[in-house]
C-alpha cells in the first residue's frame, strides 16, 4: 500500500487505533495487565481483567452519556478506568472525579439485602499529552487518594488516581530508572524506533513490538490506522489555528488596552495642568492632544 508513506514501523500507541489495539483488545490484554501493574506495584497486583461495557447511560434521561477510553474489572471486583487525553482539556480533574463518581454509584453493594456499603477498589488511570501543574514541569507522575491533610495518613484506600503526564517526560533511553519510565518513554517515541530497545524490559515490552508493526495490518486495518492519524494531525492543526488567532486577537487587544489607558493618562495630566493655569494651547502641543479635548475637560 503506498499510504504507508509518511508513517513508520510501528504503530503509534497515541492514536486512538493504536491505543485500543495494544490495550483495549482482549487477546492483547496482557499488556494492559503489564501497565497496571507497573502503576500498582507495592500497593496491588493485576491478576486478570474482563473488559466492560465503555458506555454508560445517566440516571435521568437529560444526564449526560459518559464513554470511557477503556474500562475494566479485576478478578476481585476492582474497577480500572483507563483513559487518554492528548489535547488540554479544561476541568480535566472534574471529569475525572465526575467518572469515578459514576462508576461508584453503579457498583453492586455487597453484603445481606444492600445494607452493607462495602465497594471494591476503583482506580482511575489517565496518559495526558498536557500539563496539570504549570508550576512543576518536572513532575510527569501523580499518584493520589483520599488524605489527611495534616500527617498525610491515607483515610480511604479504595480510590485511585494515577497520571501520567507525557509532556513532561524528557528522559533519554539510557535513562530509564523504573518500568513506569520505560512505559512513559514507547507511549512518545514508539512509532520513532526500528526494534526493542536494549534498556526496555523485554518481558514486558517484547508483545508490544510483536503486535504493533504496521505491516501485519490487513489493509482494512491499515486503512483505519492512517485515517486515525489523519484526523488527530488534523485536529492539531485546528487547535494551532485557533490558537494562533487568539494570541492574535489577544495581542490586538492588548495594544488597544495600552492606548486607551495612555489617552487616559494625557487627559489625566492635561485637566491638572489646565487646573494650575497654563496655556490649553501649551498643554495640546506638548501632550499630542487638540485644543476641544482640553476644553472639555473639568
Amino acid at each position: 500500500m503506498n499510504k504507508r508513506a509518511n508513517t513508520s514501523k510501528y504503530i503509534s500507541m497515541l492514536s486512538d487505533f493504536g491505543w485500543k489495539l495494544y490495550f483495549g483488545r482482549e487477546e492483547h490484554k496482557e499488556n494492559l495487565i503489564n501497565l497496571l501493574n507497573s502503576l500498582l506495584e507495592g500497593e496491588h497486583v493485576v491478576a486478570d481483567l474482563t473488559y466492560s461495557n465503555v458506555e454508560e447511560d445517566g440516571d435521568q434521561p437529560y444526564d449526560r452519556k459518559v464513554i470511557f477510553d477503556l474500562r475494566c474489572v479485576g478478578t476481585g471486583g476492582e474497577v480500572f478506568l483507563v483513559e487518554m487525553q492528548l489535547q488540554n482539556q479544561d476541568f480535566f480533574f472534574d471529569r475525572a472525579v465526575s467518572y469515578t463518581s459514576r462508576t461508584i454509584s453503579r457498583l453492586p453493594k455487597k453484603g445481606r439485602a444492600g445494607n452493607n456499603y462495602e465497594l471494591p477498589p476503583v482506580y482511575f488511570i489517565a496518559v495526558l499529552g498536557f500539563p496539570i501543574d504549570l508550576a512543576n514541569r518536572e513532575k510527569y507522575y501523580y499518584s493520589a487518594k483520599i488524605i489527611d491533610e495534616f500527617d498525610q495518613e491515607v483515610l480511604y484506600p479504595k480510590l485511585s488516581y494515577k497520571l501520567l503526564v507525557l509532556s513532561n517526560f524528557n528522559k533519554p533511553l539510557a535513562k530509564l530508572d523504573t518500568i513506569i519510565d520505560q512505559w512513559m518513554y514507547l507511549m512518545k517515541h514508539l512509532d520513532e524506533l526500528e526494534g526493542l530497545p536494549k534498556y526496555l524490559d523485554k518481558r514486558i515490552f517484547s508483545r508490544i513490538f510483536a503486535i504493533g508493526e504496521l505491516a501485519k495490518l490487513t489493509p482494512e486495518e491499515q486503512m483505519s490506522y492512517i485515517s486515525s492519524l489523519e484526523q488527530k494531525r488534523a485536529y492539531n492543526a485546528t487547535i494551532a489555528y485557533a490558537e494562533k488567532e487568539g494570541m492574535e486577537k489577544g495581542f490586538e487587544k492588548g495594544k488597544l488596552e495600552e492606548r486607551a489607558k495612555a489617552e487616559a493618562e494625557k487627559l489625566k495630566s492635561a485637566l491638572e495642568l489646565k487646573k494650575i493655569g497654563v496655556a490649553i494651547e501649551n498643554i495640546a502641543k506638548a501632550l499630542g492632544l487638540t485644543v476641544e479635548q482640553i476644553e472639555k475637560l473639568k
